[in-house]
């Protein structure tokens, strides 16, 4: 045998033993971290995505980013650029830094990654292991009013005259309001998540942020409108629940977006999707005060989560329990 095919054998042996290793760069690594987080933990698309864009953010703020780089003033100087740079957005329009619900987000999917980098020793220590998670304060409010709501169905009503497009824009308002769902478990429906025996409505676990499938009991008002739908959609060969008024097809996230600018318009409120969501959570709150209930409903699987939908109380829905606390009854 050569020495050169002696030196290989060694080689080969070396590696095959694990005594050699290829050193990886950081966006290697954090391809492997998305890898598993897509085929492992079976993260929601708009999850993964949401972690590559961040990873993306941080390597442009500091393009010298490496594992040797990746220390706690290193990431403290990110954030602190991230909170302090201007961008500009839509038609030139220059803003100042990020909100602390953005740098929470931000700080979460960081901790992730540098979480996994520490468990496969590639790193002795977490660079967010002595920051605290910002906990951004939201005091603004969240839900509809009553009025508001009026003004909405209002505006579905006189929006069009297809009575096709009265009752799907109609199921897809109530479903909202009094099912709670977010908007991608809305357009993810189908045919089948319907029973109306049971009278529920299921949200599939792949199509949850939760990962859970949840079955949500079906309001009497929703099954009214969702019976007249199916009546009128009946052509439709799509899956999809909610379909497209152009195609035989599901309708889509932009079209949805379409919808609620022109609603918004013709209303006269101001309103995002997932206002219903806290509509809802609001109002069954004020019904039930079952917080435990609730977390089930909308799918959280941190009650911590749900809690937080109690700041959108207002201070009005407590000004009875606070008469009838008494003085004499206190511990």
């Amino acid at each position: 045998m050569s020495a050169k095919s002696d030196k290989l054998e060694a080689v080969a042996e070396w590696i095959f033993r694990g005594k050699w290793v290829v050193k990886k760069n950081i966006q290697q690594l954090f391809d492997e971290y998305m890898i598993e987080c897509e085929f492992i933990q079976m993260l929601r698309p708009g999850t993964l995505q949401s972690r590559r864009q961040s990873f993306s953010n941080l390597k442009k703020i500091v393009p010298d980013l490496s594992i040797e780089t990746l220390t706690s003033n290193n990431i403290a100087q990110f954030f602190k650029v991230l909170r302090t740079r201007n961008r500009v957005i839509g038609k030139g329009t220059i803003v100042s830094g990020v909100t602390k619900s953005t740098v929470a987000k931000y700080w979460s999917d960081y901790n992730s990654f540098f979480s996994w980098l520490k468990t496969k020793a590639i790193i002795s220590n977490n660079p967010l292991s002595e920051m605290k998670r910002p906990s951004p304060r939201f005091e603004n409010r969240q839900y509809l009013e009553k009025m508001d709501v009026g003004k909405i169905i209002t505006a579905i009503l006189f929006q069009s005259d297809s009575d096709f497009l009265k009752i799907r824009n109609l199921v897809i308002f109530y479903i909202l309001l009094l099912c709670g769902l977010r908007r991608k478990e809305l357009l993810a429906l189908e045919m089948k998540d319907i029973d109306f025996v049971e009278k529920t409505l299921t949200i599939r676990f792949e199509t949850s942020k939760g990962n859970r499938t949840r079955l949500i009991p079906l309001h009497p008002d929703l099954i009214t409108y969702l019976k007249q739908y199916l009546k009128v959609r009946k052509h439709y060969t799509t899956p999809f629940l909610i379909v497209s008024s152009k195609k035989d097809a599901g309708l889509t996230n932009e079209g949805l977006n379409r919808l609620v600018a022109t609603l918004s318009k013709q209303s006269k409120v101001k309103f995002h999707l997932h206002q219903l969501r806290h509509t809802f959570a609001v109002n069954f709150l004020k019904n039930t005060n079952n917080v435990a209930k609730l977390q089930q409903l909308l799918g959280h699987v941190d009650v911590s989560i749900t809690v937080q939908y109690l700041r959108c109380l207002p201070p009005s829905e407590m000004q009875g329990d606070i008469a009838t606390m008494s003085i004499d009854n206190f511990m």
